[in-house]
């Protein structure tokens, strides 16, 4: 099993685009704080015209978010596309949307939350990207949290990280990290990568935990886990159950929902929606190791 294609390493003076591909931009503060990291780091930052546009809850109309996509991954001089913001509405620009068909040399793709539909699309079109804070909340992240997303981007080689390992022995196979309520509306569509070989690993936040267990009855049902080799579990933030309903914890769910799989599985891990959200590769080669609670990039 080969990595995904890996956009050149990003370096200093390279132009990156800014998109919102999803959700109205809201929180301008944060989002340009998060750009003046980029710029502090060397990078010409390019925001896109209409960048500010509401559509209801989205940046937009569904034409005008896929322009801005279309004309920053066309662009022969971009090296990097950052997202603005998730929310919802990245799924809704990819009807119709081939990226061969738009096609420059790969670039990197940056975000997480609902911008995991383009991360997983642009994986079943061959082409690595990176599940990392989106610039909105890129401003509020570790040190170490951001220095790992430049690590990663530009070239240089990213430490492993720890959380609580489920036993079960070592698993290796291509990293496909995600929000797990955008990939559960991605099965059944044409954007659902093949899973043979994946070690997932998922992340969520404001989801109830009987809404976790339907998620992942979901993928129980479908058939879809049977070829996972392995899952790593992020942060599930703010996925306490409500007051005074009987219910099981977010974490008694994963449990019952995923611990009889039969594969490597390591939990709490420093991704996702609650600081810090370690930057994570989308196809590339990890390796799982479920009795020392480690996930591993390949280099």
């Amino acid at each position: 099993m080969q990595s995904k294609i890996l956009p050149p390493p990003l370096k200093p003076g390279d132009l990156l685009k800014v998109i919102a591909p999803s959700g109205a931009l809201r929180e301008l503060e944060a989002f340009g704080q998060s750009v003046e990291i980029w710029r502090s780091r060397g990078y010409q930052v390019d925001i896109m015209p209409k960048l500010g546009d509401k559509w209801g809850y989205l940046a937009g109309k569904d034409e005008n978010r896929r322009q801005q996509l279309a004309a920053a991954w066309e662009d022969p001089e971009c090296r990097g596309i950052l997202c603005t913001r998730g929310g919802f509405g990245s799924t809704r620009i990819l009807e119709s949307w081939n990226w061969h068909a738009n096609s420059t040399p790969p670039k990197w793709l940056i975000g997480f939350s609902d911008i995991t539909a383009l991360l997983w699309s642009l994986y079943t079109a061959g082409i690595a990207s990176v599940h990392a804070p989106v610039l909105t909340t890129l401003a509020d992240e570790t040190d170490w949290s951001i220095q790992r997303l430049f690590d990663f981007v530009e070239g240089r080689p990213v430490p492993p990280l720890k959380g609580c390992g489920w036993g079960g022995g070592i698993a290796t196979g291509l990293l496909l990290p995600g929000n797990l309520t955008v990939t559960t509306h991605l099965l059944a569509t044409s954007i659902i990568p093949d899973l043979d070989g994946v070690i997932l690993a998922w992340e969520d936040v404001t989801e109830a935990p009987y809404r976790i267990d339907r998620m992942l009855t979901q993928w129980r049902l479908s058939g879809a886990l049977s070829k996972v080799r392995g899952i790593a579990l992020g942060g599930f933030t703010n996925c306490e159950p409500p007051p005074n309903v009987p219910s099981f914890s977010v974490a008694e769910v994963l449990r019952d929902r995923l611990g009889d799989l039969g594969i490597p599985i390591v939990s709490d891990l420093p991704f996702g929606h609650d600081c810090p959200n370690a930057a994570l590769p989308a196809g590339v080669l990890a390796t799982l190791d479920a009795d020392q609670g480690i996930l591993s990039i390949s280099h």
